[in-house]
């Protein structure tokens, strides 16, 4: 047997219980699958235990897996609370997905925030449409994200509401009555573009999405060129180049959530809801939820 234990292969056993699987643990750990299963194997090979059996498609611990697992959490703890005393903190890193939409608003926030509760962490940011951040920290590649919920049936804590408003180019002019209403939007799968459509057939108006994109610049180029209106959140301030266009239905509001993938540290997460609400704490216009709504 072993005169000594790995560290870091520790610390991929416990990412592997945490992330509930090799391949989300892998993103986690930022490594390779082949390299998270080195790990493993070393970790069997040095005690001279076999940590994991499959269980169907999946992989499950071992007896002898949760009980190496329980050690490696103490000897991890141990190791940190060390490191701690001595000032020498781990580097971590902290990353957060955050939509277009609320990239240049909530963002500043969350800088601030995560710099003053964890000094010793590097933060990286990814932009994206809310579904592919969604994927992203189910994955286990993004910490935790906020997202827009146009459906009001997503997961995670509920943040707040922001209002959606239908935007033009300016001195464009409406269709006359019974022509088709053209319409700028984000590429399928999007609920707010679902939005938009089913408020426009809603009056009995025909509807076609004459221009669309993956980016939030890409729809907004499509309006300022007059193709179109488009169904967008509004964080305070108007795009410029354009106009609200007040005699469409009334858009409602979409939802903001933070997501956070499986096993985030607890502190980090509510750091980061507490930025999110002050966000709106500091904005009375907008929809302010109660952290304690969100779950």
């Amino acid at each position: 047997m072993t005169n000594s234990l790995d560290l870091e292969h520790l610390r991929t056993l416990v990412a592997i219980a945490e992330c509930g699987g090799f391949s989300k643990a892998a993103a986690v750990r930022h490594i390779s699958q082949p390299a998270l299963s080195q790990h493993v194997r070393l970790l069997e090979r040095g005690l001279k235990r076999k940590l994991f059996e499959r269980d169907g498609r999946n992989m499950r611990f071992t007896h002898d897996g949760e009980q190496v697992l329980a050690e490696a959490r103490r000897i991890i703890e141990v190791h940190d609370t060390s490191l701690r005393r001595l000032q020498a903190r781990p580097s971590r890193s902290i990353v957060v997905g955050s939509t277009e939409h609320s990239a240049g608003q909530i963002l500043p926030e969350m800088i601030r925030a995560m710099q003053a509760a964890f000094p010793d962490c590097a933060t990286r940011f990814e932009i994206g449409r809310s579904t592919q951040l969604a994927e992203s920290v189910g994955k286990g590649t993004v910490d935790f994200a906020f997202v827009l919920d146009p459906t009001g049936q997503g997961a995670g804590h509920l943040v707040g509401k922001l209002p959606l408003v239908w935007y033009a180019a300016r001195g464009w002019q409406p269709p006359a009555p019974g022509e088709t209403w053209p319409l700028i939007a984000f590429e399928e799968p999007c609920g707010l573009r679902e939005r938009a459509m089913s408020l426009l057939t809603a009056e009995g108006r025909q509807v076609e999405v004459t221009a669309q994109s993956t980016t939030l610049e890409g729809v907004l180029a499509g309006v300022r060129a007059g193709l179109g209106v488009a169904l967008l959140p509004s964080g305070g301030g108007r795009p410029t180049g354009l106009t609200v266009c007040g005699e469409l239905p009334d858009g409602g509001t979409t939802q903001l959530r933070l997501v956070a993938r499986r096993g985030l540290n607890a502190e980090i997460e509510q750091t980061a809801l507490a930025a999110g609400m002050e966000f709106f704490a500091q904005r009375p216009h907008l929809q302010l939820v109660p952290a304690a709504q969100g779950a």
